[in-house]
C-alpha cells in the first residue's frame, strides 16, 4: 500500500506525533523495579532485619522520595540497589532489583557480576552520599575527583576531561570553577562540597540519581539551592531521582511520589499532595507533626511514639496572652548577661611569599542582653558568626573588642583561675553529639568529670548518685552509666551531653545547633526535654540554629545574624510574622512550604 503525503506539514505532524508517543511510552516504563528486597545484618548475638520485603518502582523522569527515621532501612535499600552494602556482615536474603537499561533490556542488578556492576555504577545509576566532607577524598583536589569517573568510563584525554569538569562545575552553579578545580575539599563550604558531589554524580549523565540525605545539616537557604539545582538538572537531563530523607517536609515541593518506611517496611506510599493532605498511617502522621509549625506555637511537640503507640494528638497551643504574661515576668528582672560592642577578628598567619594579611572580622559590634529564664534564639546562615559568638561569650576564644558581663562580672578581664570557676555557671551543648564525648570513657565517668573539676559534692559516691539521677532526668536508664558512647544512638548521645552540662548546675546553657544532626522525630524529643529542664531547673538558654522552625518553637526573642552582624532583633513571633529585613524574609521563604502552611487538627 502506498501512502501519499499532501505536503510537508502532514509529514511534520506525523513525525511530532511519533515522538510524543515514544516519550509517553518511555514515561510509562518502569526504569527501576525493587521487588521483595530483604536485607539482614549478622552480629555475634543476633540477626537484624534492615529491610523486610521492600517493593517499589521508579519511573522515567520521576522523583520518588523515601522518608523515614534513622534505622528505618531507607539508606540500606538505596545501597543494596548498587550492592554497596558490606557483604558480610550484611546478607541479601531475597529480592530482585530490575534496571531497564533500554526498553526490553532488563538487568537484575543483584545477579550480575561485580565487573558488570562497575559499568553501571556512575554511568547508568549514580549516587550522592549524605556527608560530602567524608565522601570526598581530602588528599585529592575537587577537580581530580570529578575527573576520575570520566577517565574510568570514557576514553578521552586530559584536556577534554578538564573542559568537561569545568562545564559540570558551571552546571551545578559553583563560583569560580577554575579555582575550585584546584581546591581541596576542606577549602570549600558545606554547600559547595555538596555541589562538587552532585557534579561527580552527574558526570556520566546517568539515568538514575540516588540522593541519600543530600541536604542534612545544611542551612535552609543552601538546602533550597541544592533542591532547586537537582530539579533543574533532572529536567535538563531527563533523569529519575530517588531522594532519601528523614524530613517529610522536604519532599513536599520536590518529589512526585513518596514512600514512607518504618522498621524496614514500607508503611505508606502515594502521590505527595495526597499523602500530605490525607496521611493514613499513624507513623506518617507522626513524622508530619513532630516538626515545629510556624503559624502556631505549641506547648509541646508531638513525637512519633504519641502517634504510633499512644494514638494521641498533642496540639495544645500557647496563647498570646499566656506568652505576654510570661514575658512580663522575665523582662522585669535584671539581666543575667550583657554583651556590648563585641568584635572578633581572625588574623591569618603571615607568610614569606605573601607578606602580611589583613585581619578578617568574624563578628562585628554585637550588642544584646539576656534575661533569667529566657530563651534567646540566634539564627543565620553558615558563616554568619553564630558559633564564633557563642564561643566568644564563653571565652573559649577571646574577643578582640567589647564587653561581656555575667551578673555584673566582666568575663573578658577574669584571670584563668577565676574564669575556670565561672565556667560552672556557663555551659555549652555542642552540635555534634558523636565527637563531643570521649570514646574511651564510660558515660558515667564523662558526667562525673566536670563535678570533680568544680568540686561539686565531697565524694565520688555522691557524684555517682547525682549522675544516675541526671541520666533519668534526660530519659536514659541507670544501666547506661557503665556504657561507652558508641553503644548509643545520636539522640541518646545528645541526651548524655545535656546531662553532662547539667552536672555542674549551670545558670546559662548555650545550645549550639544541638539538634541539627538528629532525625526530626528525635529532634522533637530533645526539644521537649530542653524545655522541661528549663522550667524545672530555672535555666536560661541561648539557642543557636540554622533551622528557623526549631528556633521559632524554642525562642522568646530572636537575633538574626548576617556576615558577623545583627541585622534584626526582637520578639520571635513578631519577626516571623512581619520580618523587617530582606535577609530575614529570604530565610523564611527558604523554609519548605509544608512547614509554613502546617496546621493542627
Amino acid at each position: 500500500m502506498e501512502i501519499i503525503f499532501q505536503n510537508e506539514e502532514d509529514l511534520l505532524k506525523i513525525h511530532v506525533g511519533l515522538i510524543n508517543n515514544y516519550c509517553n511510552f518511555m514515561n510509562e516504563i518502569t526504569l527501576l523495579g525493587v521487588n521483595d528486597l530483604t536485607v539482614v545484618f549478622h552480629t555475634e548475638n543476633q540477626e537484624i532485619k534492615a529491610t523486610d520485603g521492600v517493593t517499589f518502582r521508579l519511573d522515567h523522569s520521576e522523583t520518588l522520595g523515601i522518608v523515614g527515621e534513622s534505622g528505618s532501612g531507607k539508606s540500606v535499600t538505596a545501597l543494596a540497589i548498587l550492592k554497596l552494602i558490606p557483604l558480610p556482615p550484611a546478607e541479601i536474603l531475597s529480592g530482585r532489583v530490575v534496571f531497564n537499561d533500554f526498553p526490553g533490556k532488563e538487568i537484575d542488578l543483584l545477579k550480575i557480576s561485580e565487573h558488570e556492576l562497575r559499568k553501571i555504577r556512575g554511568m547508568k545509576i549514580s549516587m550522592i552520599f549524605q556527608e560530602p566532607m567524608t565522601s570526598l577524598n581530602p588528599v585529592f583536589t575537587c577537580g581530580n575527583q570529578v575527573a576520575e569517573s570520566l577517565y574510568h568510563h570514557f576514553n578521552i584525554n586530559r584536556k577534554e576531561v578538564k573542559e568537561k569538569v569545568l562545564e559540570l562545575f558551571n552546571e551545578v552553579k559553583l563560583p569560580r570553577p577554575g579555582r575550585i578545580y584546584s581546591n581541596y575539599p576542606h577549602e570549600l563550604s558545606g554547600g559547595q562540597r555538596q555541589r562538587v558531589m552532585i557534579a561527580m554524580a552527574i558526570a556520566c549523565n546517568p539515568k538514575i540519581l540516588i540522593a541519600d540525605e543530600p541536604t542534612t545539616a545544611l542551612d535552609v537557604t543552601v538546602q533550597k539551592e541544592i533542591l532547586e539545582l537537582l530539579q533543574r538538572i533532572q529536567v535538563n537531563r531527563k533523569m529519575s531521582i530517588l531522594f532519601i530523607t528523614h524530613d517529610l517536609a522536604l519532599v513536599s515541593g520536590f518529589a512526585q511520589r513518596v514512600i514512607v518506611m518504618h522498621k524496614g517496611k514500607i508503611v505508606e506510599e502515594g502521590q505527595v499532595e495526597q499523602l500530605f493532605k490525607h496521611p493514613k498511617h499513624n507513623y506518617t502522621k507522626g513524622l508530619m507533626a513532630c516538626r515545629p509549625p510556624l503559624n502556631i506555637r505549641l506547648r509541646r511537640l508531638p513525637t512519633i511514639d504519641d502517634f504510633v503507640y499512644n494514638g494521641v494528638k498533642i496540639n495544645e497551643i500557647i496563647t498570646q496572652e499566656e506568652r505576654s504574661q510570661e514575658h512580663q515576668k522575665i523582662y522585669t528582672m535584671a539581666p543575667i548577661l550583657k554583651v556590648r560592642g563585641v568584635k572578633k577578628e581572625f588574623k591569618p598567619p603571615n607568610t614569606f611569599l605573601k607578606g602580611r594579611h589583613k585581619s578578617i572580622p568574624v563578628i562585628d559590634e554585637i550588642t544584646f542582653t539576656v534575661y533569667p529564664g529566657e530563651t534567646l534564639g540566634i539564627v543565620g546562615e553558615s558563616g554568619s558568626g553564630k558559633t564564633t559568638l557563642a564561643r566568644t561569650i564563653l571565652e573559649l576564644i577571646p574577643p578582640s573588642e567589647g564587653s561581656i558581663k555575667y551578673r555584673d562580672i566582666e568575663i573578658t578581664r577574669l584571670s584563668a583561675r577565676n574564669l575556670k570557676k565561672l565556667r560552672k555557671d556557663l555551659q555549652i551543648i555542642f552540635q555534634d553529639p558523636y565527637s563531643s564525648l570521649n570514646p574511651r570513657r564510660t558515660i558515667g565517668v564523662s558526667i562525673m568529670e566536670s563535678m570533680i573539676v568544680h568540686k561539686i559534692f565531697t565524694s565520688n559516691k555522691e557524684r555517682k548518685e547525682e549522675a544516675l539521677q541526671l541520666l533519668q532526668q534526660v530519659g536514659l536508664n541507670p544501666d547506661h552509666f557503665y556504657r561507652y558512647p558508641h553503644e548509643f544512638s545520636g539522640g541518646q548521645r545528645q541526651r548524655i551531653c545535656i546531662a553532662r552540662s547539667l552536672a555542674v548546675q549551670p545558670r546559662i546553657i548555650i545550645c549550639d545547633e544541638p539538634v541539627s544532626a538528629l532525625d526530626v522525630s528525635i529532634q522533637a524529643q530533645v526539644l521537649n526535654l530542653l524545655n522541661d529542664l528549663k522550667s524545672r531547673m530555672g535555666l536560661t538558654y541561648i539557642f543557636i540554629s540554622h533551622d528557623l522552625s526549631v528556633v521559632k518553637f524554642m525562642a522568646d526573642r530572636l537575633i538574626v545574624m548576617k556576615d558577623g552582624k545583627i541585622v534584626e532583633m526582637g520578639d520571635a513571633d513578631q519577626i516571623y510574622a512581619k520580618p523587617s529585613t530582606t535577609y530575614t524574609r529570604m530565610l523564611l521563604e527558604a523554609i519548605p512550604k509544608a512547614l509554613r502552611n502546617t496546621d493542627t487538627e
